[in-house]
């Protein structure tokens, strides 16, 4: 028996869109051509796939396996058609890369430079993403890799760490720290920390949190309210600190000073990628940059 890639596609939006009618607007198609769509996949399969309630339409954990299946197949199905049309056109090999706000672009660029992809004819894309995107796009096979300082890793995604880099305090210049070009974690016992995510919910705010308790410091947090800007900037104008893994110096014309942490700390940067999903150049850049992989 072969299936239909469109029955499953139907299938997962009724599972996402959670009944019938939402899912036929998704898929621009009538309620009825859907509904008859689904029975088909379920006599073909040979086990009821969804529990039809009135108030919502629910996956059966058979329907669940084949939801999450199913995912991966379009994802794959993608991949193969992209992949055929770059090698039909003469286009060279395509690497796309998201990273969060927290890794710095220069900091990829780093990363793509010692991978030498382009030397191996890979052209790359690199756009940046807030963690929940950056994932979601994972899963849907939009991009091949995806660059962040702590997201846990998901079904259907694998993970390695492929950097790590010095963790150091932004301050802005006229802070009581801004004459100094090395503090310690004890240092920041009373300062106002900006952070971009709340803890509980940023696996980065958390990691950083759990370096100042390891020192014996519970400092004060607040969420930076301009989202998406490079870590540095979020102490100009204030009087709050950040960590920030750019050069110790003046930064900004000035407004901020980098100052070294001692002793010397370091975050790492991982990769996460699709599992399921062939990419020639995520594989090259991997193989240069990630010694171990989850």
């Amino acid at each position: 028996m072969t299936l239909d890639l469109r029955k499953l596609e139907h299938l997962v939006a009724v599972a996402e869109e959670g009944g019938f009618t939402r899912a036929a607007g998704r898929l621009h198609m009538s309620q009825q051509a859907l509904s008859t769509s689904v029975r088909t996949l379920e006599r073909q399969v040979g086990v009821r796939l969804l529990e039809r309630g009135h108030q919502r339409v629910v996956p059966t954990p058979a329907g669940r396996a084949l939801v999450e299946d199913a995912r991966a197949l379009s994802t794959q199905a993608r991949a193969a058609l992209d992949r055929a049309r770059r090698v039909g056109r003469d286009e060279r090999e395509l690497l796309r890369i998201g990273h969060t706000p927290a890794v710095t672009a220069e900091e990829v660029v780093g990363l793509l430079t010692g991978a030498r992809v382009e030397d191996h004819g890979v052209h790359t894309q690199v756009r940046q993403f807030f963690p929940d995107e950056l994932r979601e796009r994972l899963r849907r096979g939009e991009l091949d890799v995806g660059l962040s300082r702590a997201m846990s890793v998901d079904p259907g995604l694998a993970r390695a760490q492929v950097a790590s880099h010095r963790l150091r305090l932004a301050v802005p210049s006229g802070h009581r720290l801004a004459d100094r070009d090395q503090v310690t974690l004890a240092d920041l016992r009373g300062e106002r920390v900006m952070v971009w995510g709340h803890p509980g919910t940023s696996g980065y705010t958390d990691l950083l949190l759990g370096l100042c308790r390891q020192a014996g410091v519970e400092p004060r947090v607040e969420r930076n309210p301009v989202q998406g800007t490079p870590p540095l900037t979020a102490v100009v104008g204030g009087q709050h600190v950040a960590f920030v893994t750019d050069p110790a110096g003046e930064a900004l014309g000035g407004r901020v000073r980098v100052l070294d942490l001692e002793p010397t700390v370091l975050v790492p940067v991982l990769a996460l990628w699709p599992s399921r999903l062939p990419s020639p150049g995520r594989d090259l850049f991997l193989a240069h940059t990630a010694p171990e992989r989850e």
